[in-house]
């Protein structure tokens, strides 16, 4: 059962033309056309518990795979597979396998549920001592009726470093713009059964017991990665506003992650990335500003005003998306997360287990929820805007650990936990738009700011700033969860 690791990275078909006439694959490719089938039973049990069964055809070859998913990742896997030839397009399930022992017999219920045929071209390059096999597939996923075409690159590590991956990655994004990849072709298949998706939410951190708090600094690194780059991949395609929120909520809670776990990270580079970070989410946050506006704007000549405003942001966003600044700063985040210097430093923070920093950090967190919400409503706008971010880096904590506590009375107070923070946030989101909303507005040229201002925010500030300070004191009055 050999761990698969390989750097998966998403281009258009012109861009996969250039990368093979610019000379970074020497010799000539192996050419295979290849038909997989995908199976699981009707209620898709198999990918409810974390695993992928096909048949791969290829000439007259057939190859059953099973592979274990873990936890969602970003760019990099490192995955169990189990392989097998079979004789027809058949799954054979027996004790070689994980299935039986997870599932029991799901032989008599397995059916096909999607199908990908590609096209697959692979070159062996040696890259810095180490042997990396890259191929190019092109093709399309088919679900029913249903068809999603298929353009990728795939970096699978044959022998010797892992960071070979990734200078090999950056040689080909030098000749054709690649994307960090994110989406198995499983994932592709199962999103085509499901309904279409205009934004991707947050999905739990799958930490354990077991971990390390290093090991779930990268757990959540990788998490936050991959909804960024769903969201982003959503924008890029359809420009939904709900795709260009979620994807600056996957950087604030990238951005939390970094100052959570601090301790851990004194090596130099973590510091340039969180200011790579900072620049992403300001360059998105225009938009995204516009957008909270036109959420609340009536029919008029101030919503034609954003409405226009806001194509000229979203074009901003599309110019900032499509940067080589941007795909280096996925791959850069992706590299160090792996294999940075932070990893040889700290080991006595590093080293602790997840649940124990958990705690502290939550502890730590709380605390200046609670010392900065004193006296909420003479508190001047400034500070109210620090205890809005506290109290985010407080939500995304509780977030990124609540597998850590998973006991029955952990499991309760921690939904009456996140959902009083959420009240907090929902408050004082509010009044930050209230507050901000001037300077936006004039901004974008709009001369009588203020009357704008009234029209969108019809309550009264002190309304706002009572219910805020009656959230805050629910809050704290809130069992912690991890107590």
């Amino acid at each position: 059962m050999p761990d698969e690791v390989e750097l998966k990275l998403a281009l258009n078909p012109q861009n996969a033309d250039v990368l093979e006439s610019a000379g970074l694959m020497a010799g000539t490719p192996r050419k295979t056309r290849q038909r997989s089938i995908y199976f699981d039973t009707s209620d898709h049990r198999l990918l409810q518990a974390g695993l992928s069964l096909r048949i791969r055809r290829s000439g007259r070859k057939r190859v059953q795979t099973i592979k274990a998913g873990g936890a969602p990742a970003a760019g990099l896997f490192a995955r169990p597979e189990w392989e097998r030839a079979v004789a027809d397009d058949t799954p054979v399930i027996d004790d070689t396998t994980p299935i039986p022992a997870l599932l029991g017999d799901l032989g008599p219920g397995l059916a096909p549920v999607f199908t990908v045929n590609v096209e697959r071209r692979a070159w062996d390059i040696n890259e810095g001592g180490a042997v990396i096999e890259l191929v190019l597939d092109r093709g399309e996923v088919m679900a029913g009726d249903r068809r999603s075409p298929l353009c990728e690159a795939e970096l699978e590590l044959k022998s010797g470093d892992p960071v070979a991956l990734f200078a090999l990655a950056r040689k080909l994004d030098a000749a054709a713009p690649v994307r960090l990849g994110i989406l198995t072709k499983a994932e592709r298949g199962y999103a085509l059964l499901a309904p279409i998706a205009t934004a991707f939410k947050a999905e739990p951190v799958l930490l354990n017991h077991d971990m390390t708090a290093a090991q779930a600094f990268q757990h959540i690194v990788r998490a936050c990665l991959r909804q960024f780059r769903l969201n982003e991949d959503l924008f890029l395609a359809g420009r939904t506003p709900e795709a260009l929120h979620q994807a600056r909520v996957a950087l604030r809670r990238l951005r939390s992650a970094f100052s959570i776990f601090k301790a851990l990270l004194d090596d130099g580079v973590g510091a340039g990335l969180c200011d790579d970070l900072r620049w992403l989410a300001t360059e998105l946050g225009e938009a995204r500003s516009i957008d909270a506006l036109l959420e609340r704007a009536p029919p008029g000549a101030l919503r034609d005003h954003l409405e226009t405003a806001r194509q000229t942001a979203y074009a901003r966003v599309d110019a900032t998306l499509a940067s080589p600044r941007l795909r280096g700063l996925m791959l850069d985040l992706t590299q160090w997360t792996m294999s940075g210097a932070w990893l040889a430093a700290a080991a006595d923070t590093r080293d602790q287990p997840a649940r124990a920093f958990a705690g502290a950090a939550l502890d730590r967190l709380r605390r200046k929820v609670k010392k900065h919400g004193r006296n909420l409503a003479k508190a001047d706008d400034a500070a109210r805007h620090e205890l809005r971010k506290e109290a985010k880096k407080l939500r995304y904590a509780a977030e990124f650990f609540t597998a850590l506590f998973d006991r029955k009375r952990e499991r309760r107070r921690d939904r009456h936990f996140i959902a009083a923070l959420e009240d907090l946030q929902d408050e004082l989101g509010m009044l930050n738009d209230m507050v901000t909303a001037p300077a936006v507005l004039t901004g974008l040229g709009i001369g009588d700011a203020s009357g704008a201002v009234a029209v969108l925010f019809p309550g009264s500030k002190r309304k706002l700033l009572d219910a805020a300070g009656d959230a805050h004191e629910a809050l704290i009055d809130t069992a912690r969860f991890w107590r």
